[in-house]
């Protein structure tokens, strides 16, 4: 089966409910945990999967993306009929970019129809999550689906962010409503619902055929959760597959983010400072690959001060000097440094930033090439950072790339 698949990634959106950290890239290429970025986790479950055939749709602000791409993830042997490819819009159906996420798939059926593959797994390259998709596409193929959607539970007050299902007893989709106002709960279960996870697999004549008309259609906003799903309820069999059930990887995750928001980025990456973090990213059957820069170890010194370097529940990358701070439930991301007497707290540092003498760190993130002046505050004062700087309705205090202090 998996030599009979291509895998799709969505790469392509905006991101911007997660400005100011994707004003110069796209929503995937956002980087994530101190070393990777948020694709490197759909790309790995590919990669762990077995599904080697993977197309990455890409627009906007894309060039970060591709380099990530180019530099971390040519492993593939094209001789095997292995590779990740970079897919821009090339305007092959008509004069615009891609409208929607069905549309963005359509303008390259010509793509997957020559691949001759039977089944085709659509993904987003901007969730955090581990996924075993073998045993989804197995469910597929014996289920004999033309359409098979990952699905979860979640609390029904956060149900109207997704697209809500119900299901049969056989799992068999009785309807779908893309964010719904009133989300329609489980039966038994009135606190909770079934969402979709926007991991779909179809079979390839189900897909080309429920494409070609949604295109077709001038009404269609082209879009997998309000158009395709929708309309492929009515008429094909359409399966509904639940993660961190009885098949997969369900003794080691069931952990899923949809990190679109500044609030539920900065969250799960502070889930990963637990002490049993939700994510594991220490399972050595099941690691994240991503783009290693060759860079000298972390290292804590002490100050000409007589201050120590310490650090404390963080996660500290590679090439990064903490030279007499303190930096306490933090994630540092390469060649940062933290100099005498400054203080980080439960923040982000993107690669190269620079903390001044005596400058103390709250709540933030920070992004590129940053250079915060000695006994500069942030984060302790929130009107003051409201002033200057993006803060969240949680009040992280989000600092772009190359500001200038």
């Amino acid at each position: 089966m998996k030599q009979e698949t291509i895998s799709v990634i969505l790469a392509g959106g905006v991101g911007s409910r997660l400005s100011p950290l994707t004003d110069n890239r796209a929503k995937p290429a956002v980087p994530f945990g101190g070393k990777y970025r948020i694709i490197d986790f759909t790309l790995t479950n590919c990669l762990h999967s077995g599904l080697r055939r993977i197309l990455v749709l890409t627009q906007y602000k894309s060039h970060s993306l591709q380099k990530h791409l180019r530099d971390g993830w040519s492993i593939f042997n094209p001789e095997l009929r292995e590779y990740i490819t970079a897919v821009p819009p090339q305007m092959r159906t008509g004069a615009s970019w891609y409208q929607g996420t069905a549309d963005a798939i359509y303008q390259n059926l010509y793509l997957l129809t020559r691949s001759e593959a039977k089944y085709v797994v659509v993904l987003s390259g901007d969730h955090i999550y581990r996924m075993d998709y073998a045993p989804m596409l197995k469910h597929h193929v014996e289920s004999e689906a033309e359409l098979t959607v990952a699905c979860m539970e979640v609390p029904r007050e956060q149900a109207s962010a997704f697209g809500v299902m119900a299901v049969d007893e056989n799992h068999k989709i009785q309807s779908f409503t893309e964010k719904p106002d009133d989300p329609l709960p489980i039966p038994n279960k009135p606190d909770a619902c079934l969402v979709s996870m926007g991991i779909y697999i179809f079979s390839m004549d189900a897909l080309e055929r429920s494409l070609r008309k949604d295109a077709a259609n001038p009404d269609s906003s082209h879009d997998f959760g309000n158009d395709i799903i929708p309309e492929l309820i009515d008429g094909e069999r359409v399966y509904a597959y639940q993660f961190g059930g009885e098949e997969g990887r369900v003794s080691q995750d069931a952990y899923w983010r949809d990190v679109g928001t500044i609030d539920s980025y900065y969250e799960a990456n502070m889930d990963l400072l637990s002490p049993q973090p939700p994510m594991d990213l220490y399972q050595k059957e099941w690691p994240i690959r991503t783009y290693e820069p060759q860079l000298p170890p972390a290292r804590t010194v002490s100050s000409p001060q007589g201050n120590e370097g310490i650090f404390i529940n963080s996660i500290i990358s590679s090439g990064v000097v903490v030279a007499g701070g303190s930096v306490q439930n933090s994630i540092l991301f390469p060649t940062v440094r933290v100099d005498n007497a400054a203080v980080v707290i439960n923040s982000i540092l993107f690669e190269n930033v620079s903390v001044g003498d005596g400058a103390h760190l709250e709540n933030c993130i920070i992004d590129k090439h940053v250079v915060i002046p000695p006994g500069t505050q942030i984060g302790v004062n929130k009107k003051q950072d409201a002033e200057r700087f993006k803060v969240s309705p949680n009040g992280v205090v989000v600092i772009p790339s190359d500001y200038q202090f």
